[in-house]
């Protein structure tokens, strides 16, 4: 499975972005999906899971409120709807496949991993 994430760019603060991982080579849609990203001088980290039917989303406490995942199977496609942006979610954003139907926080449980999407929110 090759991963495509987009939708990055400059925004401001108390904006919004939408993001987009498309999945080519093989189906994602009976696999869980994630979201993470990763800061410069950070470490990688969980932001949003979808399971494989969408009807289970986990999300990390910073972005709780903000953040909302989804997922269009027909279009083996997921989404990162962002609002309410602050600088500290400045970070090269990836989306990844994982090897469960449900989604985990852990990296681990993830193979296919994307190039990744910049974000940059300026104050």
């Amino acid at each position: 499975v090759q991963l495509q994430a987009s939708g990055g760019g400059l925004v401001q603060a108390g904006g919004s972005l939408r993001l987009s991982c498309a999945a080519s080579g093989r189906t994602f849609s009976n696999n869980a999906v994630g979201w993470f990203r990763q800061a410069p001088g950070k470490e990688r980290e969980f932001v949003a899971g979808i399971s494989w039917r969408g009807d289970i989303t986990h999300y990390a406490e910073s972005v709780k409120g903000r953040f909302t995942i989804s997922r269009d199977n027909a279009k083996n496609r997921v989404y990162l709807q962002m609002n309410s942006l602050k600088p500290g979610d400045t970070a090269v954003y990836y989306c990844t496949s994982s090897r469960l139907s449900v989604p985990s926080t852990t990296s681990d449980f993830y193979r296919y991993w994307g190039q990744g999407t910049l974000v940059t929110v300026s104050s």
